[in-house]
């Protein structure tokens, strides 16, 4: 009986051809976004601030330290949208929710 010999993949290959099939990739590019936090919004929103999850309908949940920082975040989350947005490909973020407890 002869064995088909497959040249070895790389495993980073593998993961985006099952995501890819799965159609998940663009959730998981979309899901970027967490890792890329401090550095999109800033050091001092990054302090006071963490993300925890973006649903399928692109709304980011994100944990906030005090009411007061809530509130300032509020006002400014068209800008900070604009920056979570600004990598071209990735599926938007299209909602902030943030919820007290960081």
């Amino acid at each position: 009986m002869t064995e088909r010999k497959k040249k070895p993949e790389a495993i980073g290959d593998v993961v985006a051809n099952w995501l890819g099939s799965r159609g998940l990739a663009e959730r998981v590019e979309q899901a970027t976004v967490i890792p890329e936090w401090s550095r999109l919004v800033g050091p001092q929103i990054a302090a006071v601030t963490k993300p925890q999850s973006i649903t399928s309908n692109g709304t980011l949940f994100v944990n906030v330290t005090t009411n007061s920082w809530m509130n300032e975040l509020s006002l400014l989350e068209p800008e900070l949208l604009r920056s979570l947005n600004v990598k071209e490909g990735r599926k938007p973020i299209r909602r902030i929710r943030w919820v007290l407890g960081g």
